[in-house]
């Protein structure tokens, strides 16, 4: 192995910087080097170290490497000797996460690199003496069979030629390669311990949460004003319940930066460790559930004993599983190197992971762009297909461990969309079977952060979505593949042998699979729009053409299709859809999507959904009884069932029910009030209406049509779905309250100032309630506010640019492209549409790494968010360009973050569900409906500027059309003024200036 591949002992390191690139060849000449001059010396020099391979090979001009990778990339052997640790992709990230003073560190040249390598192959030295040197040695000469290039330095370093026999092998009684792989056979079993009894309900006390805040905190924390009193007020949501269906509410506004996190960490621990229960933790984005569970540490200081504790949950297409991962390995030999290459670093994950979180949790984001995103998502349950305990390997299945890890946890950090979820499956099972239990026991305690979030989370969690790749996930679900080769699992394969041989459930299923047929079959995408446009036949839609991916070599089956019930009716809505919207070119490149009302209906349209209606009838009802009937099982054979097998009927009568049943019951619903328009003057429950979407940078390429159904407020069904389960919550955020629901209006004659004041700040908790859902509970909420620490009139300073072209992509490029450089990095900029940053990506990044300020782009780059922040928050010097999912619940205190530029005021999206909101939700005053949302979003923009007592910052709206009556979303003390873009550019570089720096 040692002469087979290059060793990184003496080999030349490459890295880019702003002069272009730096060299340190083998011969230790420090060269500095355009792309040019490197794509030139790549053909003829040695096999070089360079740090993320495909970044390094965007910024040469040149293709992506693939696996085996030609280069050394350090990132790879990174993975190999730490592999469930994250780190920001860079030298710089590597450099601090392996320990390197920051004197050493410097501009981050070439010579940093072999000092890296050395200190990763001490540590993989340190491990050859531990109980996984077999693993490793296994592991090793199955990676360099594939062709990993990094196999023989490895190889040296763990001496494993003192480890084979004369004929180069392992010996017989350890470890083979392939067995390496194979790590559904060595992963930990969870074992079932008794049901947790139900929790007390002994409250707590404000000096006690005060008393635990002040231990979590430690000698030398940050003093922040208010945090005490905010966790003081939150130990309310705790109190004991008097009265079923009427939770306590806490609703807490707290300014950025009061640290609310650990504010309500602490009364929730208390509450935790006093009544033997857990409390949810729930929050919308990833960003924020990461840094939630980083800011338990300060609570449990002890990796195990956190564990034990604390417990992140998502949802199960998220994790590793294993019996995916087993097929994808057993058909690894048939596939090119890379996969086997992939495999093996995602097996050598999967043995140190502390919970197979595959999406945000300990594999690095940048594990895709390296190794395979495809790789990544064959393994992990994307398709809703687990098994069970009918898997060989749900003992050791991650999700299994980590459901068991939370019914004895104290914290569960979750999200909004899980928590809703779970509260209304409890419901529904409590009204229907009583003793079918959950696979979480319901919590009684819930925090929900990020609370301005509740209502978008409960539009998605309750809406209805009758669609074309909807209603042929579900046909995979049930059948399986059909004509192809695919690991989808049909139903049958599912329930296996515990409905053989027993004809009373036998017979449901084979009527359901047979129903199932009218579902979408494979390749209706493209026979959706051949009627039309036969030389424009769409790809398939994003699953087949995910399979497709995987098994590259087999042509997908388009069954030939006499009629079917659901293509037809899908023809319809779209030939209804093109009849009515309007074509603007505009807004399709923005939105991507073409949208229409339902009524009035297209003639003939009403006939096919009844016909659809019943023939999904014909599907509902053997699955109804097939769920009945399996349910029974548990009671008529009670002292005959084993454990597994109850579990199994368990699950698949859940599985049943929010797979199949309760979505084909929405969708029935749905086409049978197709004939009952709404009466022209009421205010409806449900807004109904037709969307066409298309995939995006393809002008024919729709591929998706579907019938959308939405509560006009959502947060009646959340309040609905958690007045039963939960006896107190917490619903905080930064931004519950739009400042001007608040503002001052005229006083009357009989009305002094002071009861003015009362009843604007009156109005303004109303609208929070509203937005919450808090409104719908039957006792008012207690309500706090808590004002941010910072002074914001010295720590920043906020701009309008007035003399910007916003309809010119160049001219908005050239903008942030100043502004950056002005700011010398350190820069997050903000988008409505991806398409526009994508366009100023293109345009600004040549000029901004020439100027030594690396560029990083949501949309852009192969990584994910958290890697991308991460990297933002480590390159001091660097930008990133972001939408949405950066605008709220980032991170990124100290000067890493000091200049925010927004493109454009964040208008509400005019598309049709806006525009019944707004109609029925404004109480009349439909712009100051639209102007609530933007201010809201303006606040949240502006709060990640400024996140600790010493941060300054400065904050750009490039939107000169910005109305004055928005600019009550910046905080008391932000002045706005309204400047050219030169200007602004000049008030940054002297804001941002370090202190004593001539002019």
């Amino acid at each position: 192995m040692q002469s087979t591949f290059p060793s990184a002992h003496d080999a030349p390191a490459l890295t880019a910087h702003h002069r272009g690139f730096s060299l340190l060849t083998e011969d230790g000449e420090f060269l500095t080097l355009s792309a040019a001059d490197v794509r030139e010396r790549l053909h003829t020099m040695p096999v070089p170290l360079v740090v993320h391979a495909p970044a390094f090979a965007r910024r040469l001009g040149l293709p992506p490497p693939g696996q085996p990778c030609p280069w050394l990339d350090v990132l790879e052997l990174f993975a190999f000797v730490y592999p469930a640790r994250t780190v920001a992709p860079t030298p710089r990230g590597l450099a601090l996460a392996l320990g390197v003073e920051e004197d050493r560190i410097g501009a981050a040249e070439a010579d940093l690199l072999p000092l890296l390598v050395s200190l990763m192959l001490a540590e993989l030295a340190r491990q050859k003496t531990l109980p996984q040197a077999e693993f490793l040695a296994a592991l090793t000469i199955r990676l360099g069979q594939a062709g990993w290039p990094w196999a023989g330095t490895v190889a040296e370093t763990l001496s494993l030629h003192e480890k084979l026999n004369p004929q180069g092998r392992l010996p017989e009684e350890a470890m083979q390669p392939a067995d390496a792989l194979r790590i559904w056979r060595v992963l930990p079993k969870w074992e079932d311990v008794a049901p947790r009894p139900a929790p007390a309900s002994h409250p707590i006390t404000a000096a006690e949460a005060r008393t635990r805040l002040t231990q979590m905190l430690g000698d030398g924390a940050e003093s922040r004003a208010g945090q005490a009193d905010f966790a003081s007020v939150s130990t309310a949501a705790f109190e004991p319940r008097s009265m079923r269906g009427n939770p306590a509410i806490v609703l807490a506004e707290a300014g950025t930066g009061t640290g609310k996190t650990l504010g309500y960490i602490a009364p929730a621990s208390v509450w935790a460790e006093r009544n033997g229960g857990s409390v949810w933790v729930s929050t919308y984005t990833r960003h924020l559930q990461r840094q939630i569970e980083q800011e338990t540490h300060r609570l449990f200081p002890d990796d195990a004993t956190r564990r034990r504790h604390v417990v992140l949950r998502k949802g199960r297409e998220n994790y590793m599983c294993l019996l995916n991962m087993e097929e994808a390995v057993n058909t690894s030999g048939s596939r090119p190197a890379g996969v086997t290459i992939a495999l093996a670093m995602l097996a050598h994950w999967a043995r140190s992971t502390a919970d197979g979180d595959l999406t945000g949790g300990d594999l690095p984001g940048w594990f895709g762009d390296l190794f395979g995103q495809g790789n990544i998502a064959g393994v992990a349950d994307r398709r809703g297909e687990c098994i069970h305990g009918a898997c060989p390997h749900y003992q050791r299945c991650f999700v299994e461990h980590t459901i068991r890890r939370a019914r004895e946890a104290d914290l569960v950090i979750a999200n909004h969309a899980l928590v809703m979820a779970q509260a209304a499956y409890a419901q529904s099972a409590m009204s229907d079977t009583p003793d079918d239990t959950e696979e979480d026991s319901t919590p009684s305690r819930y925090v929900f952060d990020e609370g301005h979030h509740l209502a978008d989370a409960a539009d998605g969690a309750f809406s209805a979505e009758l669609s074309g790749l909807e209603a042929a996930e579900l046909r995979r679900w049930l059948l399986g593949a059909e004509g192809r080769r695919s690991r989808a699992r049909g139903l049958k394969r599912r329930l296996d042998d515990l409905v053989v041989g027993i004809p009373k459930l036998e017979t449901p299923l084979d009527a359901a699979l047979m129903a199932a047929h009218a579902l979408p079959a494979p390749g209706w995408s493209s026979r959706l729009a051949a009627e039309e446009e036969e030389e424009h036949a769409p790809p398939p839609p994003p699953d087949e053409a995910e399979e497709n991916a995987l098994f590259p070599h087999v042509t997908p089956a388009i069954e030939p299709v006499l009629t079917n019930p659901t293509e037809d009716f899908l023809k319809l809505l779209r030939q209804q859809i093109l009849a009515r919207s309007q074509e603007r070119s505009r807004a399709d490149h923005v939105y991507g999507a073409l949208e229409c009302d339902l009524h009035p209906l297209l003639p003939d349209l009403a006939a096919s959904g009844l016909a659809l209606a019943r023939a999904l009838h014909r599907l509902a009802d053997p699955l109804r009884t097939l769920a009945e009937r399996l349910h029974a099982r548990l009671q008529e054979e009670a002292e005959a069932l084993d454990s597994v097998t109850r579990g199994r009927i368990e699950a698949m009568v859940r599985a049943l029910r929010r797979r199949a049943i309760t979505r084909l019951d929405a969708w029935i619903s749905m086409l049978e009030a197709l004939e009952q328009p709404p009466e022209p003057g009421t205010t409806p429950t449900h807004i109904h209406f037709l969307r066409l979407d298309r995939r995006e940078r393809q002008k024919m390429g729709e591929y998706d049509v579907g019938l959308h159904r939405h509560w006009l407020d959502p947060t009646v069904p959340f309040a609905s779905v958690m007045a039963m389960p939960a006896q107190g919550m917490l619903i905080t955020s930064a931004t519950l309250r739009d400042r001007s629901d608040s503002a001052p209006g005229p006083v009357s004659p009989d009305t002094t100032q002071q009861e003015q004041a009362a009843e604007d700040s009156e109005r303004a908790w109303e609208a929070a309630e509203a937005r919450t859902g808090v409104c719908h509970f039957p006792v008012p909420a207690l309500r706090a506010s808590l004002t941010s620490p910072f002074d914001y009139a010295s720590q920043t300073r906020t701009f309008i640019v007035n003399d910007l072209d916003h309809n010119s992509i160049t001219d908005l490029a050239a903008a942030y492209r100043t502004l950056f450089q002005a700011s010398g990095g350190g820069a997050l900029g903000l988008f409505t549409a991806i398409s526009r940053l994508r366009g100023v990506h293109q345009r600004i990044a040549p000029a901004l790494e020439e100027s030594g300020l690396p560029l990083y782009a949501q949309h852009v780059d192969a990584m994910d968010n958290t890697t991308l922040v991460d990297i933002f928050r480590t390159e001091e010097h660097a930008c990133l360009l972001g939408t949405d999912a950066m605008r709220d619940g980032v991170d990124v205190p100290g000067n890493a973050l000091r200049l925010v530029v927004f493109e454009r005021v964040p208008w509400p999206r005019p598309d049709i569900l806006h525009r019944e909101r707004r109609i029925h939700l404004s109480g009349g005053d439909t712009t100051g409906y639209d102007d609530r949302i933007a201010r809201l979003k303006l606040r949240q923009a502006f709060g990640r500027l400024i996140r600790s007592q010493s941060d300054r910052g400065v904050f750009v709206l490039l939107d000169r059309r910005t109305p004055s009556r928005l600019l009550s979303a910046f905080p008391p003390g932000a002045e706005v003024r309204r400047l050219g873009l030169a200007d602004t550019a000049k008030e940054i570089e002297k804001f941002l200036r370090p202190p004593g720096t001539p002019e």
